[in-house]
């Protein structure tokens, strides 16, 4: 497939903008030098033409992501944003000092398939985790994660594949309602579960949940005060890992679910700067699954399975997923990765298909 010049890329997308532009904005174009578009490697900039006709908000900004994405697939992918994208112009033109940024990446998402999946963990850099082909989740900018899926979806497929890199840079405290896979996946690795047992009720699970969530507490504390002393100490990673969150919250003796709901409040707040991690599956994220305060510490957010504003609507409250191309598939959704560098962009996921050697087959 022949790359496209910046040039040729902006007639494109003026083209395509024209023809469908031109009815909601009573008939300015680029023709009228009403807008022009200015392509750069990261993605391209509307720029309209002031004073306008039309209105320049967030409404405009959605109708040219639809127009740009589908004209632009599948040679550049758009990343969704929350709401408008304005940018600031280098220009002393008043009328040209402001513009819509649409950011892009080159082609489109492309699942990860591996055949020894311990092999390709142990192979990978200290704190990377691929995910799919082109992108990569950096540990060391992860405050807390959380994936979201409706049952059958691929939830503890993907879970069982981060474990598998988080195994060789950080300590796993491993909470487990089902008593499945991430069981399965923690007994052949040697690492200790947190799970139901016969002759327990709900409350008395939760309530050990509590105690191990209250020494992961102690630790932050002892942290932070080392960290006081020494702010370039090297803390080594603990992840917290929960999964079914919904299932513990649901039909828990009250005490005992604030109390969870704050040690989880607390935990989320000041882990990240003590490497403590929360890393949460569950079929939803909603007041009744986490607290709030939990909800906005997270920065890799997941959803997998079916997409729509109802799906959507907890992880990322602001955004309408309409005109976003996700391909049909188990393990496919969104994924928003929020640090310094990506924005808020959010993009198409495809979750890697991968083997587990001979002797660990049975885990999944």
């Amino acid at each position: 497939m022949a790359e496209l010049s910046h040039k040729e890329l902006e007639q494109y997308l003026l083209q395509s903008l024209n023809m469908v532009l031109g009815s909601i904005m009573q008939g300015e174009s680029s023709y009228t030098r009403s807008f022009a578009v200015s392509v750069a490697d990261d993605g391209f900039t509307f720029i309209p033409r002031l004073p306008s006709g039309y209105i320049i908000d967030d409404e405009l900004y959605q109708k040219i992501f639809l127009i740009a994405n589908a004209a632009l697939y599948p040679r550049y992918t758009l990343l969704k944003q929350n709401s408008a994208y304005f940018v600031a112009l280098d220009t002393d033109d008043i009328h040209v000092q402001r513009g819509l940024f649409f950011p892009w990446k080159k082609g489109i998402s492309k699942r990860l398939v591996i055949p020894d999946l311990e092999a390709f963990s142990k192979n990978q850099p200290p704190n990377t985790i691929p995910i799919m082909e082109n992108l990569t989740i950096d540990y060391n900018k992860v405050t807390h994660i959380a994936i979201a899926g409706n049952s059958g979806s691929g939830k503890s497929y993907f879970l069982t594949y981060l474990l598998s890199f988080l195994i060789n840079f950080s300590e796993l405290v491993v909470v487990d309602p089902k008593f499945d896979t991430p069981s399965r996946w923690a007994r052949e690795n040697g690492i200790a579960v947190i799970h139901p047992q016969k002759n327990r009720s709900k409350s008395d699970f939760v309530s050990e949940i509590n105690e191990n969530l209250s020494n992961c507490l102690k630790l932050i504390q002892q942290r932070q005060e080392i960290l006081y002393d020494d702010p370039r100490h090297e803390l080594s990673n603990l992840t917290i890992v929960m999964d079914e969150v919904l299932a513990l919250s649901e039909g828990t003796n009250k005490n005992i679910k604030e109390s969870f709901f704050s040690l989880l409040s607390q935990i989320s707040l000041l882990g990240r700067a003590t490497k403590i991690h929360l890393l949460l599956v569950s079929q939803r994220f909603d007041h009744q699954t986490i607290p709030v305060s939990v909800r906005e510490q997270l920065n890799v957010l997941i959803q997998i399975g079916n997409i729509n504003k109802r799906t959507t609507a907890f992880l990322y409250p602001d955004l309408n997923p309409e005109g976003i191309v996700i391909p049909i598939g188990k393990g496919s959704g969104l994924i928003q990765i929020l640090n310094d560098k990506s924005a808020y962009n959010v993009q198409p996921l495809l979750c890697p298909t991968y083997y587990l050697p001979n002797t660990k087959r049975g885990i999944l």
